[in-house]
C-alpha cells in the first residue's frame, strides 16, 4: 500500500496541501475544465474575490468541514491508505483488515512512526502513530509529531477506480445513509482538504448545494492566484467544483469548471485589480 500525505496546521486544518507559486517568465496554463453539472452559482464581485483569495486569515466560509483533527496545538499530519498505484483511498469495513493494511504501509514509509492508538467514526478507521523527524520538515516543528492514517469503511466511502489525479470523472460512492444534502456536502468539503493544488493562493468562496431530480448536486465556489512570473500580475481564476450524486446508487460524479479568469496583485499587502 502506499499513502497521500497532508500535513494540516492547527486552525487550519481545511488547507488541501502544502504548494505555492514558483517565479518565472513562462505563462501558466488555465486549469483543466469539463462540462458543469451543477447550476453555476452566484458569483461575487472580482474585487471580493480577491479580499478573500489574498486575505491570510480567511480560508473557508463559516459552516465549513471542520477535521476532527483541527484543534490539536501542534504541528500533526493526516493521511489516507492508498492503492498500489496511489489512485485512490482504500476502504474495508474490517478492522483487522485495515489495520493490517496501515502497518504494511508504516513499514514501508521514509518516515514512521511506533503505534500509539486507533480511533473510528462513521467514515473511517485511524490508526495513531508518534512519527519521527531527523530535522525540520514542512511545517512539522518538533523531532516528534503524531501521524493519523486513515482507511475508510465501505459502508461509508468507497473510491475503488477514482483517479485521484484528476479533479472531473467519477469521485467514487457514497453509502452513508441516509443520503442527502448533508451527506453530499460533508464529502466535497472533506475532499477539498486532501486535494492537491499547486497555487500559491487557493479559497473556498462558497459551498452550496442544489437538490432535486434523480441527483443530489453540491458546488464549491473556489478562487486560486497562479504566478505569472516576476513583476507580473497573478492570474485569478474563479472555478465552481461540481460534485453530483446519484440519489440511489449514491456513486458521484465531478466536474472542475473554470468560471472566470481576471489578473491581480498585491501592493504593500493590498489586493488590486489589474486593469
Amino acid at each position: 500500500m502506499k499513502y497521500t500525505a497532508v500535513i494540516l496546521l492547527p486552525m487550519l486544518a481545511t488547507l488541501a496541501s502544502c504548494g505555492g507559486g514558483a517565479s518565472s517568465d513562462a505563462k501558466p496554463e488555465p486549469l483543466n475544465t469539463a462540462t458543469a453539472a451543477v447550476p453555476a452559482p452566484q458569483i461575487p464581485s472580482d474585487e471580493v474575490v480577491i479580499s478573500k483569495l489574498y486575505d491570510p486569515d480567511y480560508s473557508v466560509p463559516d459552516g465549513f468541514f471542520v477535521d476532527e483533527r483541527a484543534g490539536l496545538s501542534q504541528s500533526y499530519t493526516v493521511y489516507h491508505v492508498m492503492d498500489d498505484s496511489v489512485s485512490y483511498e482504500l476502504c474495508t469495513d474490517d478492522f483487522a483488515t485495515a489495520e493490517a493494511w496501515e502497518d504494511a504501509d508504516n513499514a514501508s514509509r521514509s518516515v514512521n512512526g511506533y503505534f500509539v492508538g486507533a480511533y473510528e467514526n462513521d467514515r473511517y478507521f485511524e490508526f495513531i502513530r508518534e512519527l519521527s523527524y531527523t530535522d525540520d520538515v514542512g511545517n512539522v516543528a518538533d523531532l516528534t509529531s503524531p501521524g493519523f492514517a486513515r482507511v475508510f469503511k465501505c459502508s461509508n466511502t468507497v473510491r475503488d477506480g477514482v483517479d485521484r489525479s484528476v479533479l472531473s470523472g467519477y469521485a467514487g460512492k457514497l453509502n452513508a445513509r441516509p443520503l442527502n444534502p448533508d451527506a453530499i456536502r460533508n464529502f466535497a468539503e472533506y475532499f477539498w482538504q486532501f486535494t492537491f493544488f499547486p497555487q500559491r493562493y487557493r479559497k473556498v468562496l462558497d459551498s452550496n448545494g442544489v437538490a432535486g431530480g434523480p441527483n443530489l448536486d453540491h458546488a464549491l465556489l473556489l478562487a486560486f492566484a497562479t504566478s505569472q512570473g516576476t513583476g507580473q500580475c497573478d492570474l485569478v481564476e474563479v472555478v465552481s467544483w461540481n460534485f453530483s450524486t446519484n440519489a440511489e446508487t449514491g456513486e458521484i460524479s465531478s466536474s472542475f469548471d473554470t468560471i472566470k479568469s481576471f489578473e491581480a496583485e498585491l501592493v504593500s499587502g493590498t489586493p488590486r485589480l489589474c486593469l
